[in-house]
């Protein structure tokens, strides 16, 4: 199966080097790019591309708001969004995840994350760029909230992968740590995410650091 991508930034060559990345692999292809938020608003009703890549800072409406329309809980057809910008900002990381975002880069992370964050949307996952998930953990230490109480105990197989994924890892890096299949770290986070009642792995990371089964890796 191809999936199809829309790929929206105000700067071309961005786009175009985008472009390239994406269509190095044999399996995306991208059916349409915009330059400003509501061309990308149009395509995307247009084409209804599998995963949207959206940058933040566009003419005529930002990528946040494109990101909630899309995305959000009140869209129609949902379509998943990977948010990648420049800017490791907390008023747009928030907004971002809040919105329904499947993934949040940094246009520094790279081909290879690039790649990974669409085929993690693709499967119902989530990719966020380490760094922000270091940011996300600091601001949870800072605001000391409480943890939420899952619905249901998790197993200790489950809390294990909760800190890991506080740690940034993908699915693929803590299967081969925990000698399991990425598939089935897939499931267990799955069990975690409805348990903690969460959207995204940055749920399951906050929480796991709140419970205290990330803070030693994490430091």
């Amino acid at each position: 199966m191809t999936i199809r991508l829309l790929v929206a930034d105000d700067q071309e060559m961005v786009r175009r080097g985008m472009r390239r990345v994406l269509e190095s692999q044999p399996d995306m292809e991208v059916v349409c790019e915009a330059a400003d938020g509501v061309t990308a608003l149009e395509l995307a009703e247009r084409y209804r591309p599998d995963v949207a890549l959206m940058d933040i800072r566009m003419p005529r409406l930002d990528g946040l708001e494109v990101t909630r329309k899309l995305a959000g809980p009140d869209a129609v057809t949902p379509v998943r969004v990977v948010v990648v910008t420049t800017f490791d900002l907390d008023e747009y990381v928030y907004p971002a995840l809040r919105n329904g975002a499947s993934g949040f880069l940094l246009k520094r992370s790279g081909p290879p994350l690039l790649v990974e964050a669409v085929r993690a949307a693709m499967n119902g996952d989530s990719l966020i760029s380490p760094s922000i998930t270091v940011r996300l953990l600091r601001h949870v230490t800072d605001a000391k909230p409480s943890p939420r109480t899952p619905a249901e105990p998790l197993t200790e197989r489950e809390i294990e992968i909760s800190g890991k994924v506080a740690q940034g890892r993908t699915n693929a890096d803590i299967g081969a740590e925990l000698f399991i299949s990425a598939g089935t770290v897939k499931t267990h986070v799955a069990a975690i995410q409805r348990k903690l009642g969460v959207r995204n792995r940055v749920g399951i990371a906050v929480w796991a650091y709140e419970m205290g089964y990330a803070r030693s890796q994490a430091s």
